[in-house]
């Protein structure tokens, strides 16, 4: 409550009066997209308002998001002004939305082309690079060094050792009655980002990345005001604390690496140790901090949410949970419950394990279909451009948002619906469901986030059935989707 109460400060008091002392500054930032090239101004631009000078029409945006339909703050505006395009102003910066699958696909298809990646500047504060060049910009240096640690060939080797460190946090963590489903998946997920990104396996030292993760997760949704008590104020303070905790190991990283040599190098922090930069220079230690940071806060925010909304919709729908125990669908003969038969005694799953969990995965595309982690993405025009009969000039920033397409009763019938069937047979239409983005851009942890799922479902499935404790629980939406207290529930072990 006291951030947002600075914020509002901030808002009702500095930015009317920055508006009538520096009125040119704000006329020329709202003229901005109609003004970045010349050859433009003639031109058709998209339809739209910029609301608020600075503030724009963002206090709408968070309010839909918050309320779990930003869907509406679209669909009032393409009633308005355009089914396809129109232009607003969101976190400081004048934007462009595109509002089909169409637009996903245009988007999806011209990376690199016509428009690239970018990113609000919460991201640069949260996770600051020592060239202070934006974060859009190190992310493709980044997309090159995953693949050693997330291509399907490395993830295949992980299937096993992830799968113990989920036996063994069920037997330390789910002895018991009651549970916490969202504690005890984010203990889950940030034990096992920690051990394939960081190469760390120490409790103590997992507990403490854990602390500030809440607040970076809030903060890089947020308005870009630091602001001592803001979203972003507390998220930059978290983010500095885990960093500091990250280059302990990165330092000892490097240590092992010039007594012992390259070939040292097995694990991913190494790998980024000897990660050379566009100029041929190695990393500095707090570059190569902010990186992980972030990988982490990637490999736990989103799978968590999703994971923490499967397991209340289990509880829900009797028929969806026997559904993904027993398989008692035609087409998927074998699910969880034969998986764990055939399976010795504490045995690990395998990579064709989990290819045989058609419907269960099923089951979690509906969830990120509904309860989506996020709100979107973010783009810039590299040049002019034309969609839909209007002209995106050079340096525009365009957004695109998951529910355009996701609750979007045009591609999704009954789009509020809980229907894993959706996604049996030819499925849905392209680039209509796009939860992890698409084209060059797809998300790389795409496969890390489904083994994980599956991994978590399994074992709770196999082990438990549960009934929540607050029958009529809120899902909150901001800054992902997840139970406001964390979906409590009873735990029924299956008799032998």
């Amino acid at each position: 409550m006291m951030g947002l109460s600075y914020s509002l400060l901030f808002l009702l008091f500095l930015v009317p009066f920055a508006y009538l002392c520096f009125p040119k500054l704000w006329l020329r930032k709202k003229l901005a997209i109609a003004n970045s090239n010349s050859s433009c101004q003639n031109q058709r631009l998209p339809p739209g308002r910029t609301g608020w000078p600075l503030l724009g029409e963002s206090l709408e945006y968070f309010t839909k998001i918050r309320q779990g339909v930003p869907y509406q703050f679209v669909k009032d505006r393409m009633n308005k002004y355009s089914s396809k395009v129109f232009r607003t102003s969101l976190i400081g910066q004048p934007m462009v939305i595109l509002c089909s699958a169409e637009g996903n696909k245009f988007l999806f298809s011209n990376e690199r082309k016509l428009v690239q990646v970018w990113w609000p500047s919460t991201m640069d504060k949260i996770f600051p690079k020592s060239d202070h060049r934006p974060s859009s910009e190190h992310s493709n240096r980044l997309r090159k060094l995953l693949p050693f640690i997330l291509k399907t060939d490395v993830l295949r080797e992980y299937v096993g050792i992830m799968d113990a460190v989920m036996k063994k946090h069920l037997q330390t963590e789910w002895n018991c009655e009651e549970v916490n489903v969202g504690e005890k998946a984010k203990k889950y997920l940030l034990t096992l980002a920690c051990n394939i990104f960081l190469g760390l396996d120490d409790p103590e030292k997992i507990d403490e990345l854990a602390k500030g993760t809440e607040d970076v997760g809030t903060g890089i949704h947020s308005m870009p005001f630091n602001l001592q008590g803001t979203a972003l104020n507390r998220a930059i303070k978290a983010s500095k604390l885990m960093r500091k905790e990250v280059e302990a190991l990165i330092r000892q990283r490097r240590s092992d690496v010039s007594e012992y040599g390259p070939s040292s190098a097995k694990d991913f922090v190494s790998h980024m140790v000897l990660a050379r930069d566009d100029n041929g220079q190695l990393l500095s230690d707090g570059d190569i901090a902010s990186h992980l940071v972030g990988l982490v806060q990637a490999g736990y925010t989103t799978i968590h949410s999703t994971i923490t909304i499967i397991m209340k919709y289990l509880s829900e729908l009797p028929d969806i949970y026997t559904s993904v125990l027993k398989a008692s669908i035609p087409l998927f003969p074998t699910e969880q419950k034969e998986i764990a038969i055939i399976k010795e005694q504490n045995g690990r799953l395998s990579w064709e394990d989990l290819r045989k969990m058609k419907h269960t995965w099923d089951v979690a595309l509906e969830v990120l279909r509904i309860y989506t982690p996020g709100t979107g993405s973010f783009r810039e025009a590299i040049t002019d451009f034309v969609f839909d009969g209007y002209t995106i000039p050079r340096g525009s920033k365009i957004h695109w948002i998951f529910d355009v397409t996701h609750k979007n009763p045009e591609y999704f019938h009954d789009p509020e619906k809980f229907d894993p069937s959706r996604f049996q047979g030819d499925g849905m239409a392209p680039f209509t469901f796009v939860p992890f983005g698409g084209g060059a851009r797809m998300c790389p942890g795409n496969e890390y986030a489904r083994v994980s799922i599956l991994i978590f479902l399994h074992n709770a499935v196999t082990h438990f059935r549960w009934k929540k404790l607050i029958p009529d629980e809120e899902v909150l939406h901001y800054p992902v989707p997840r139970p406001a207290q964390g979906l409590p529930i009873r735990l029924y072990p299956h008799q032998p």
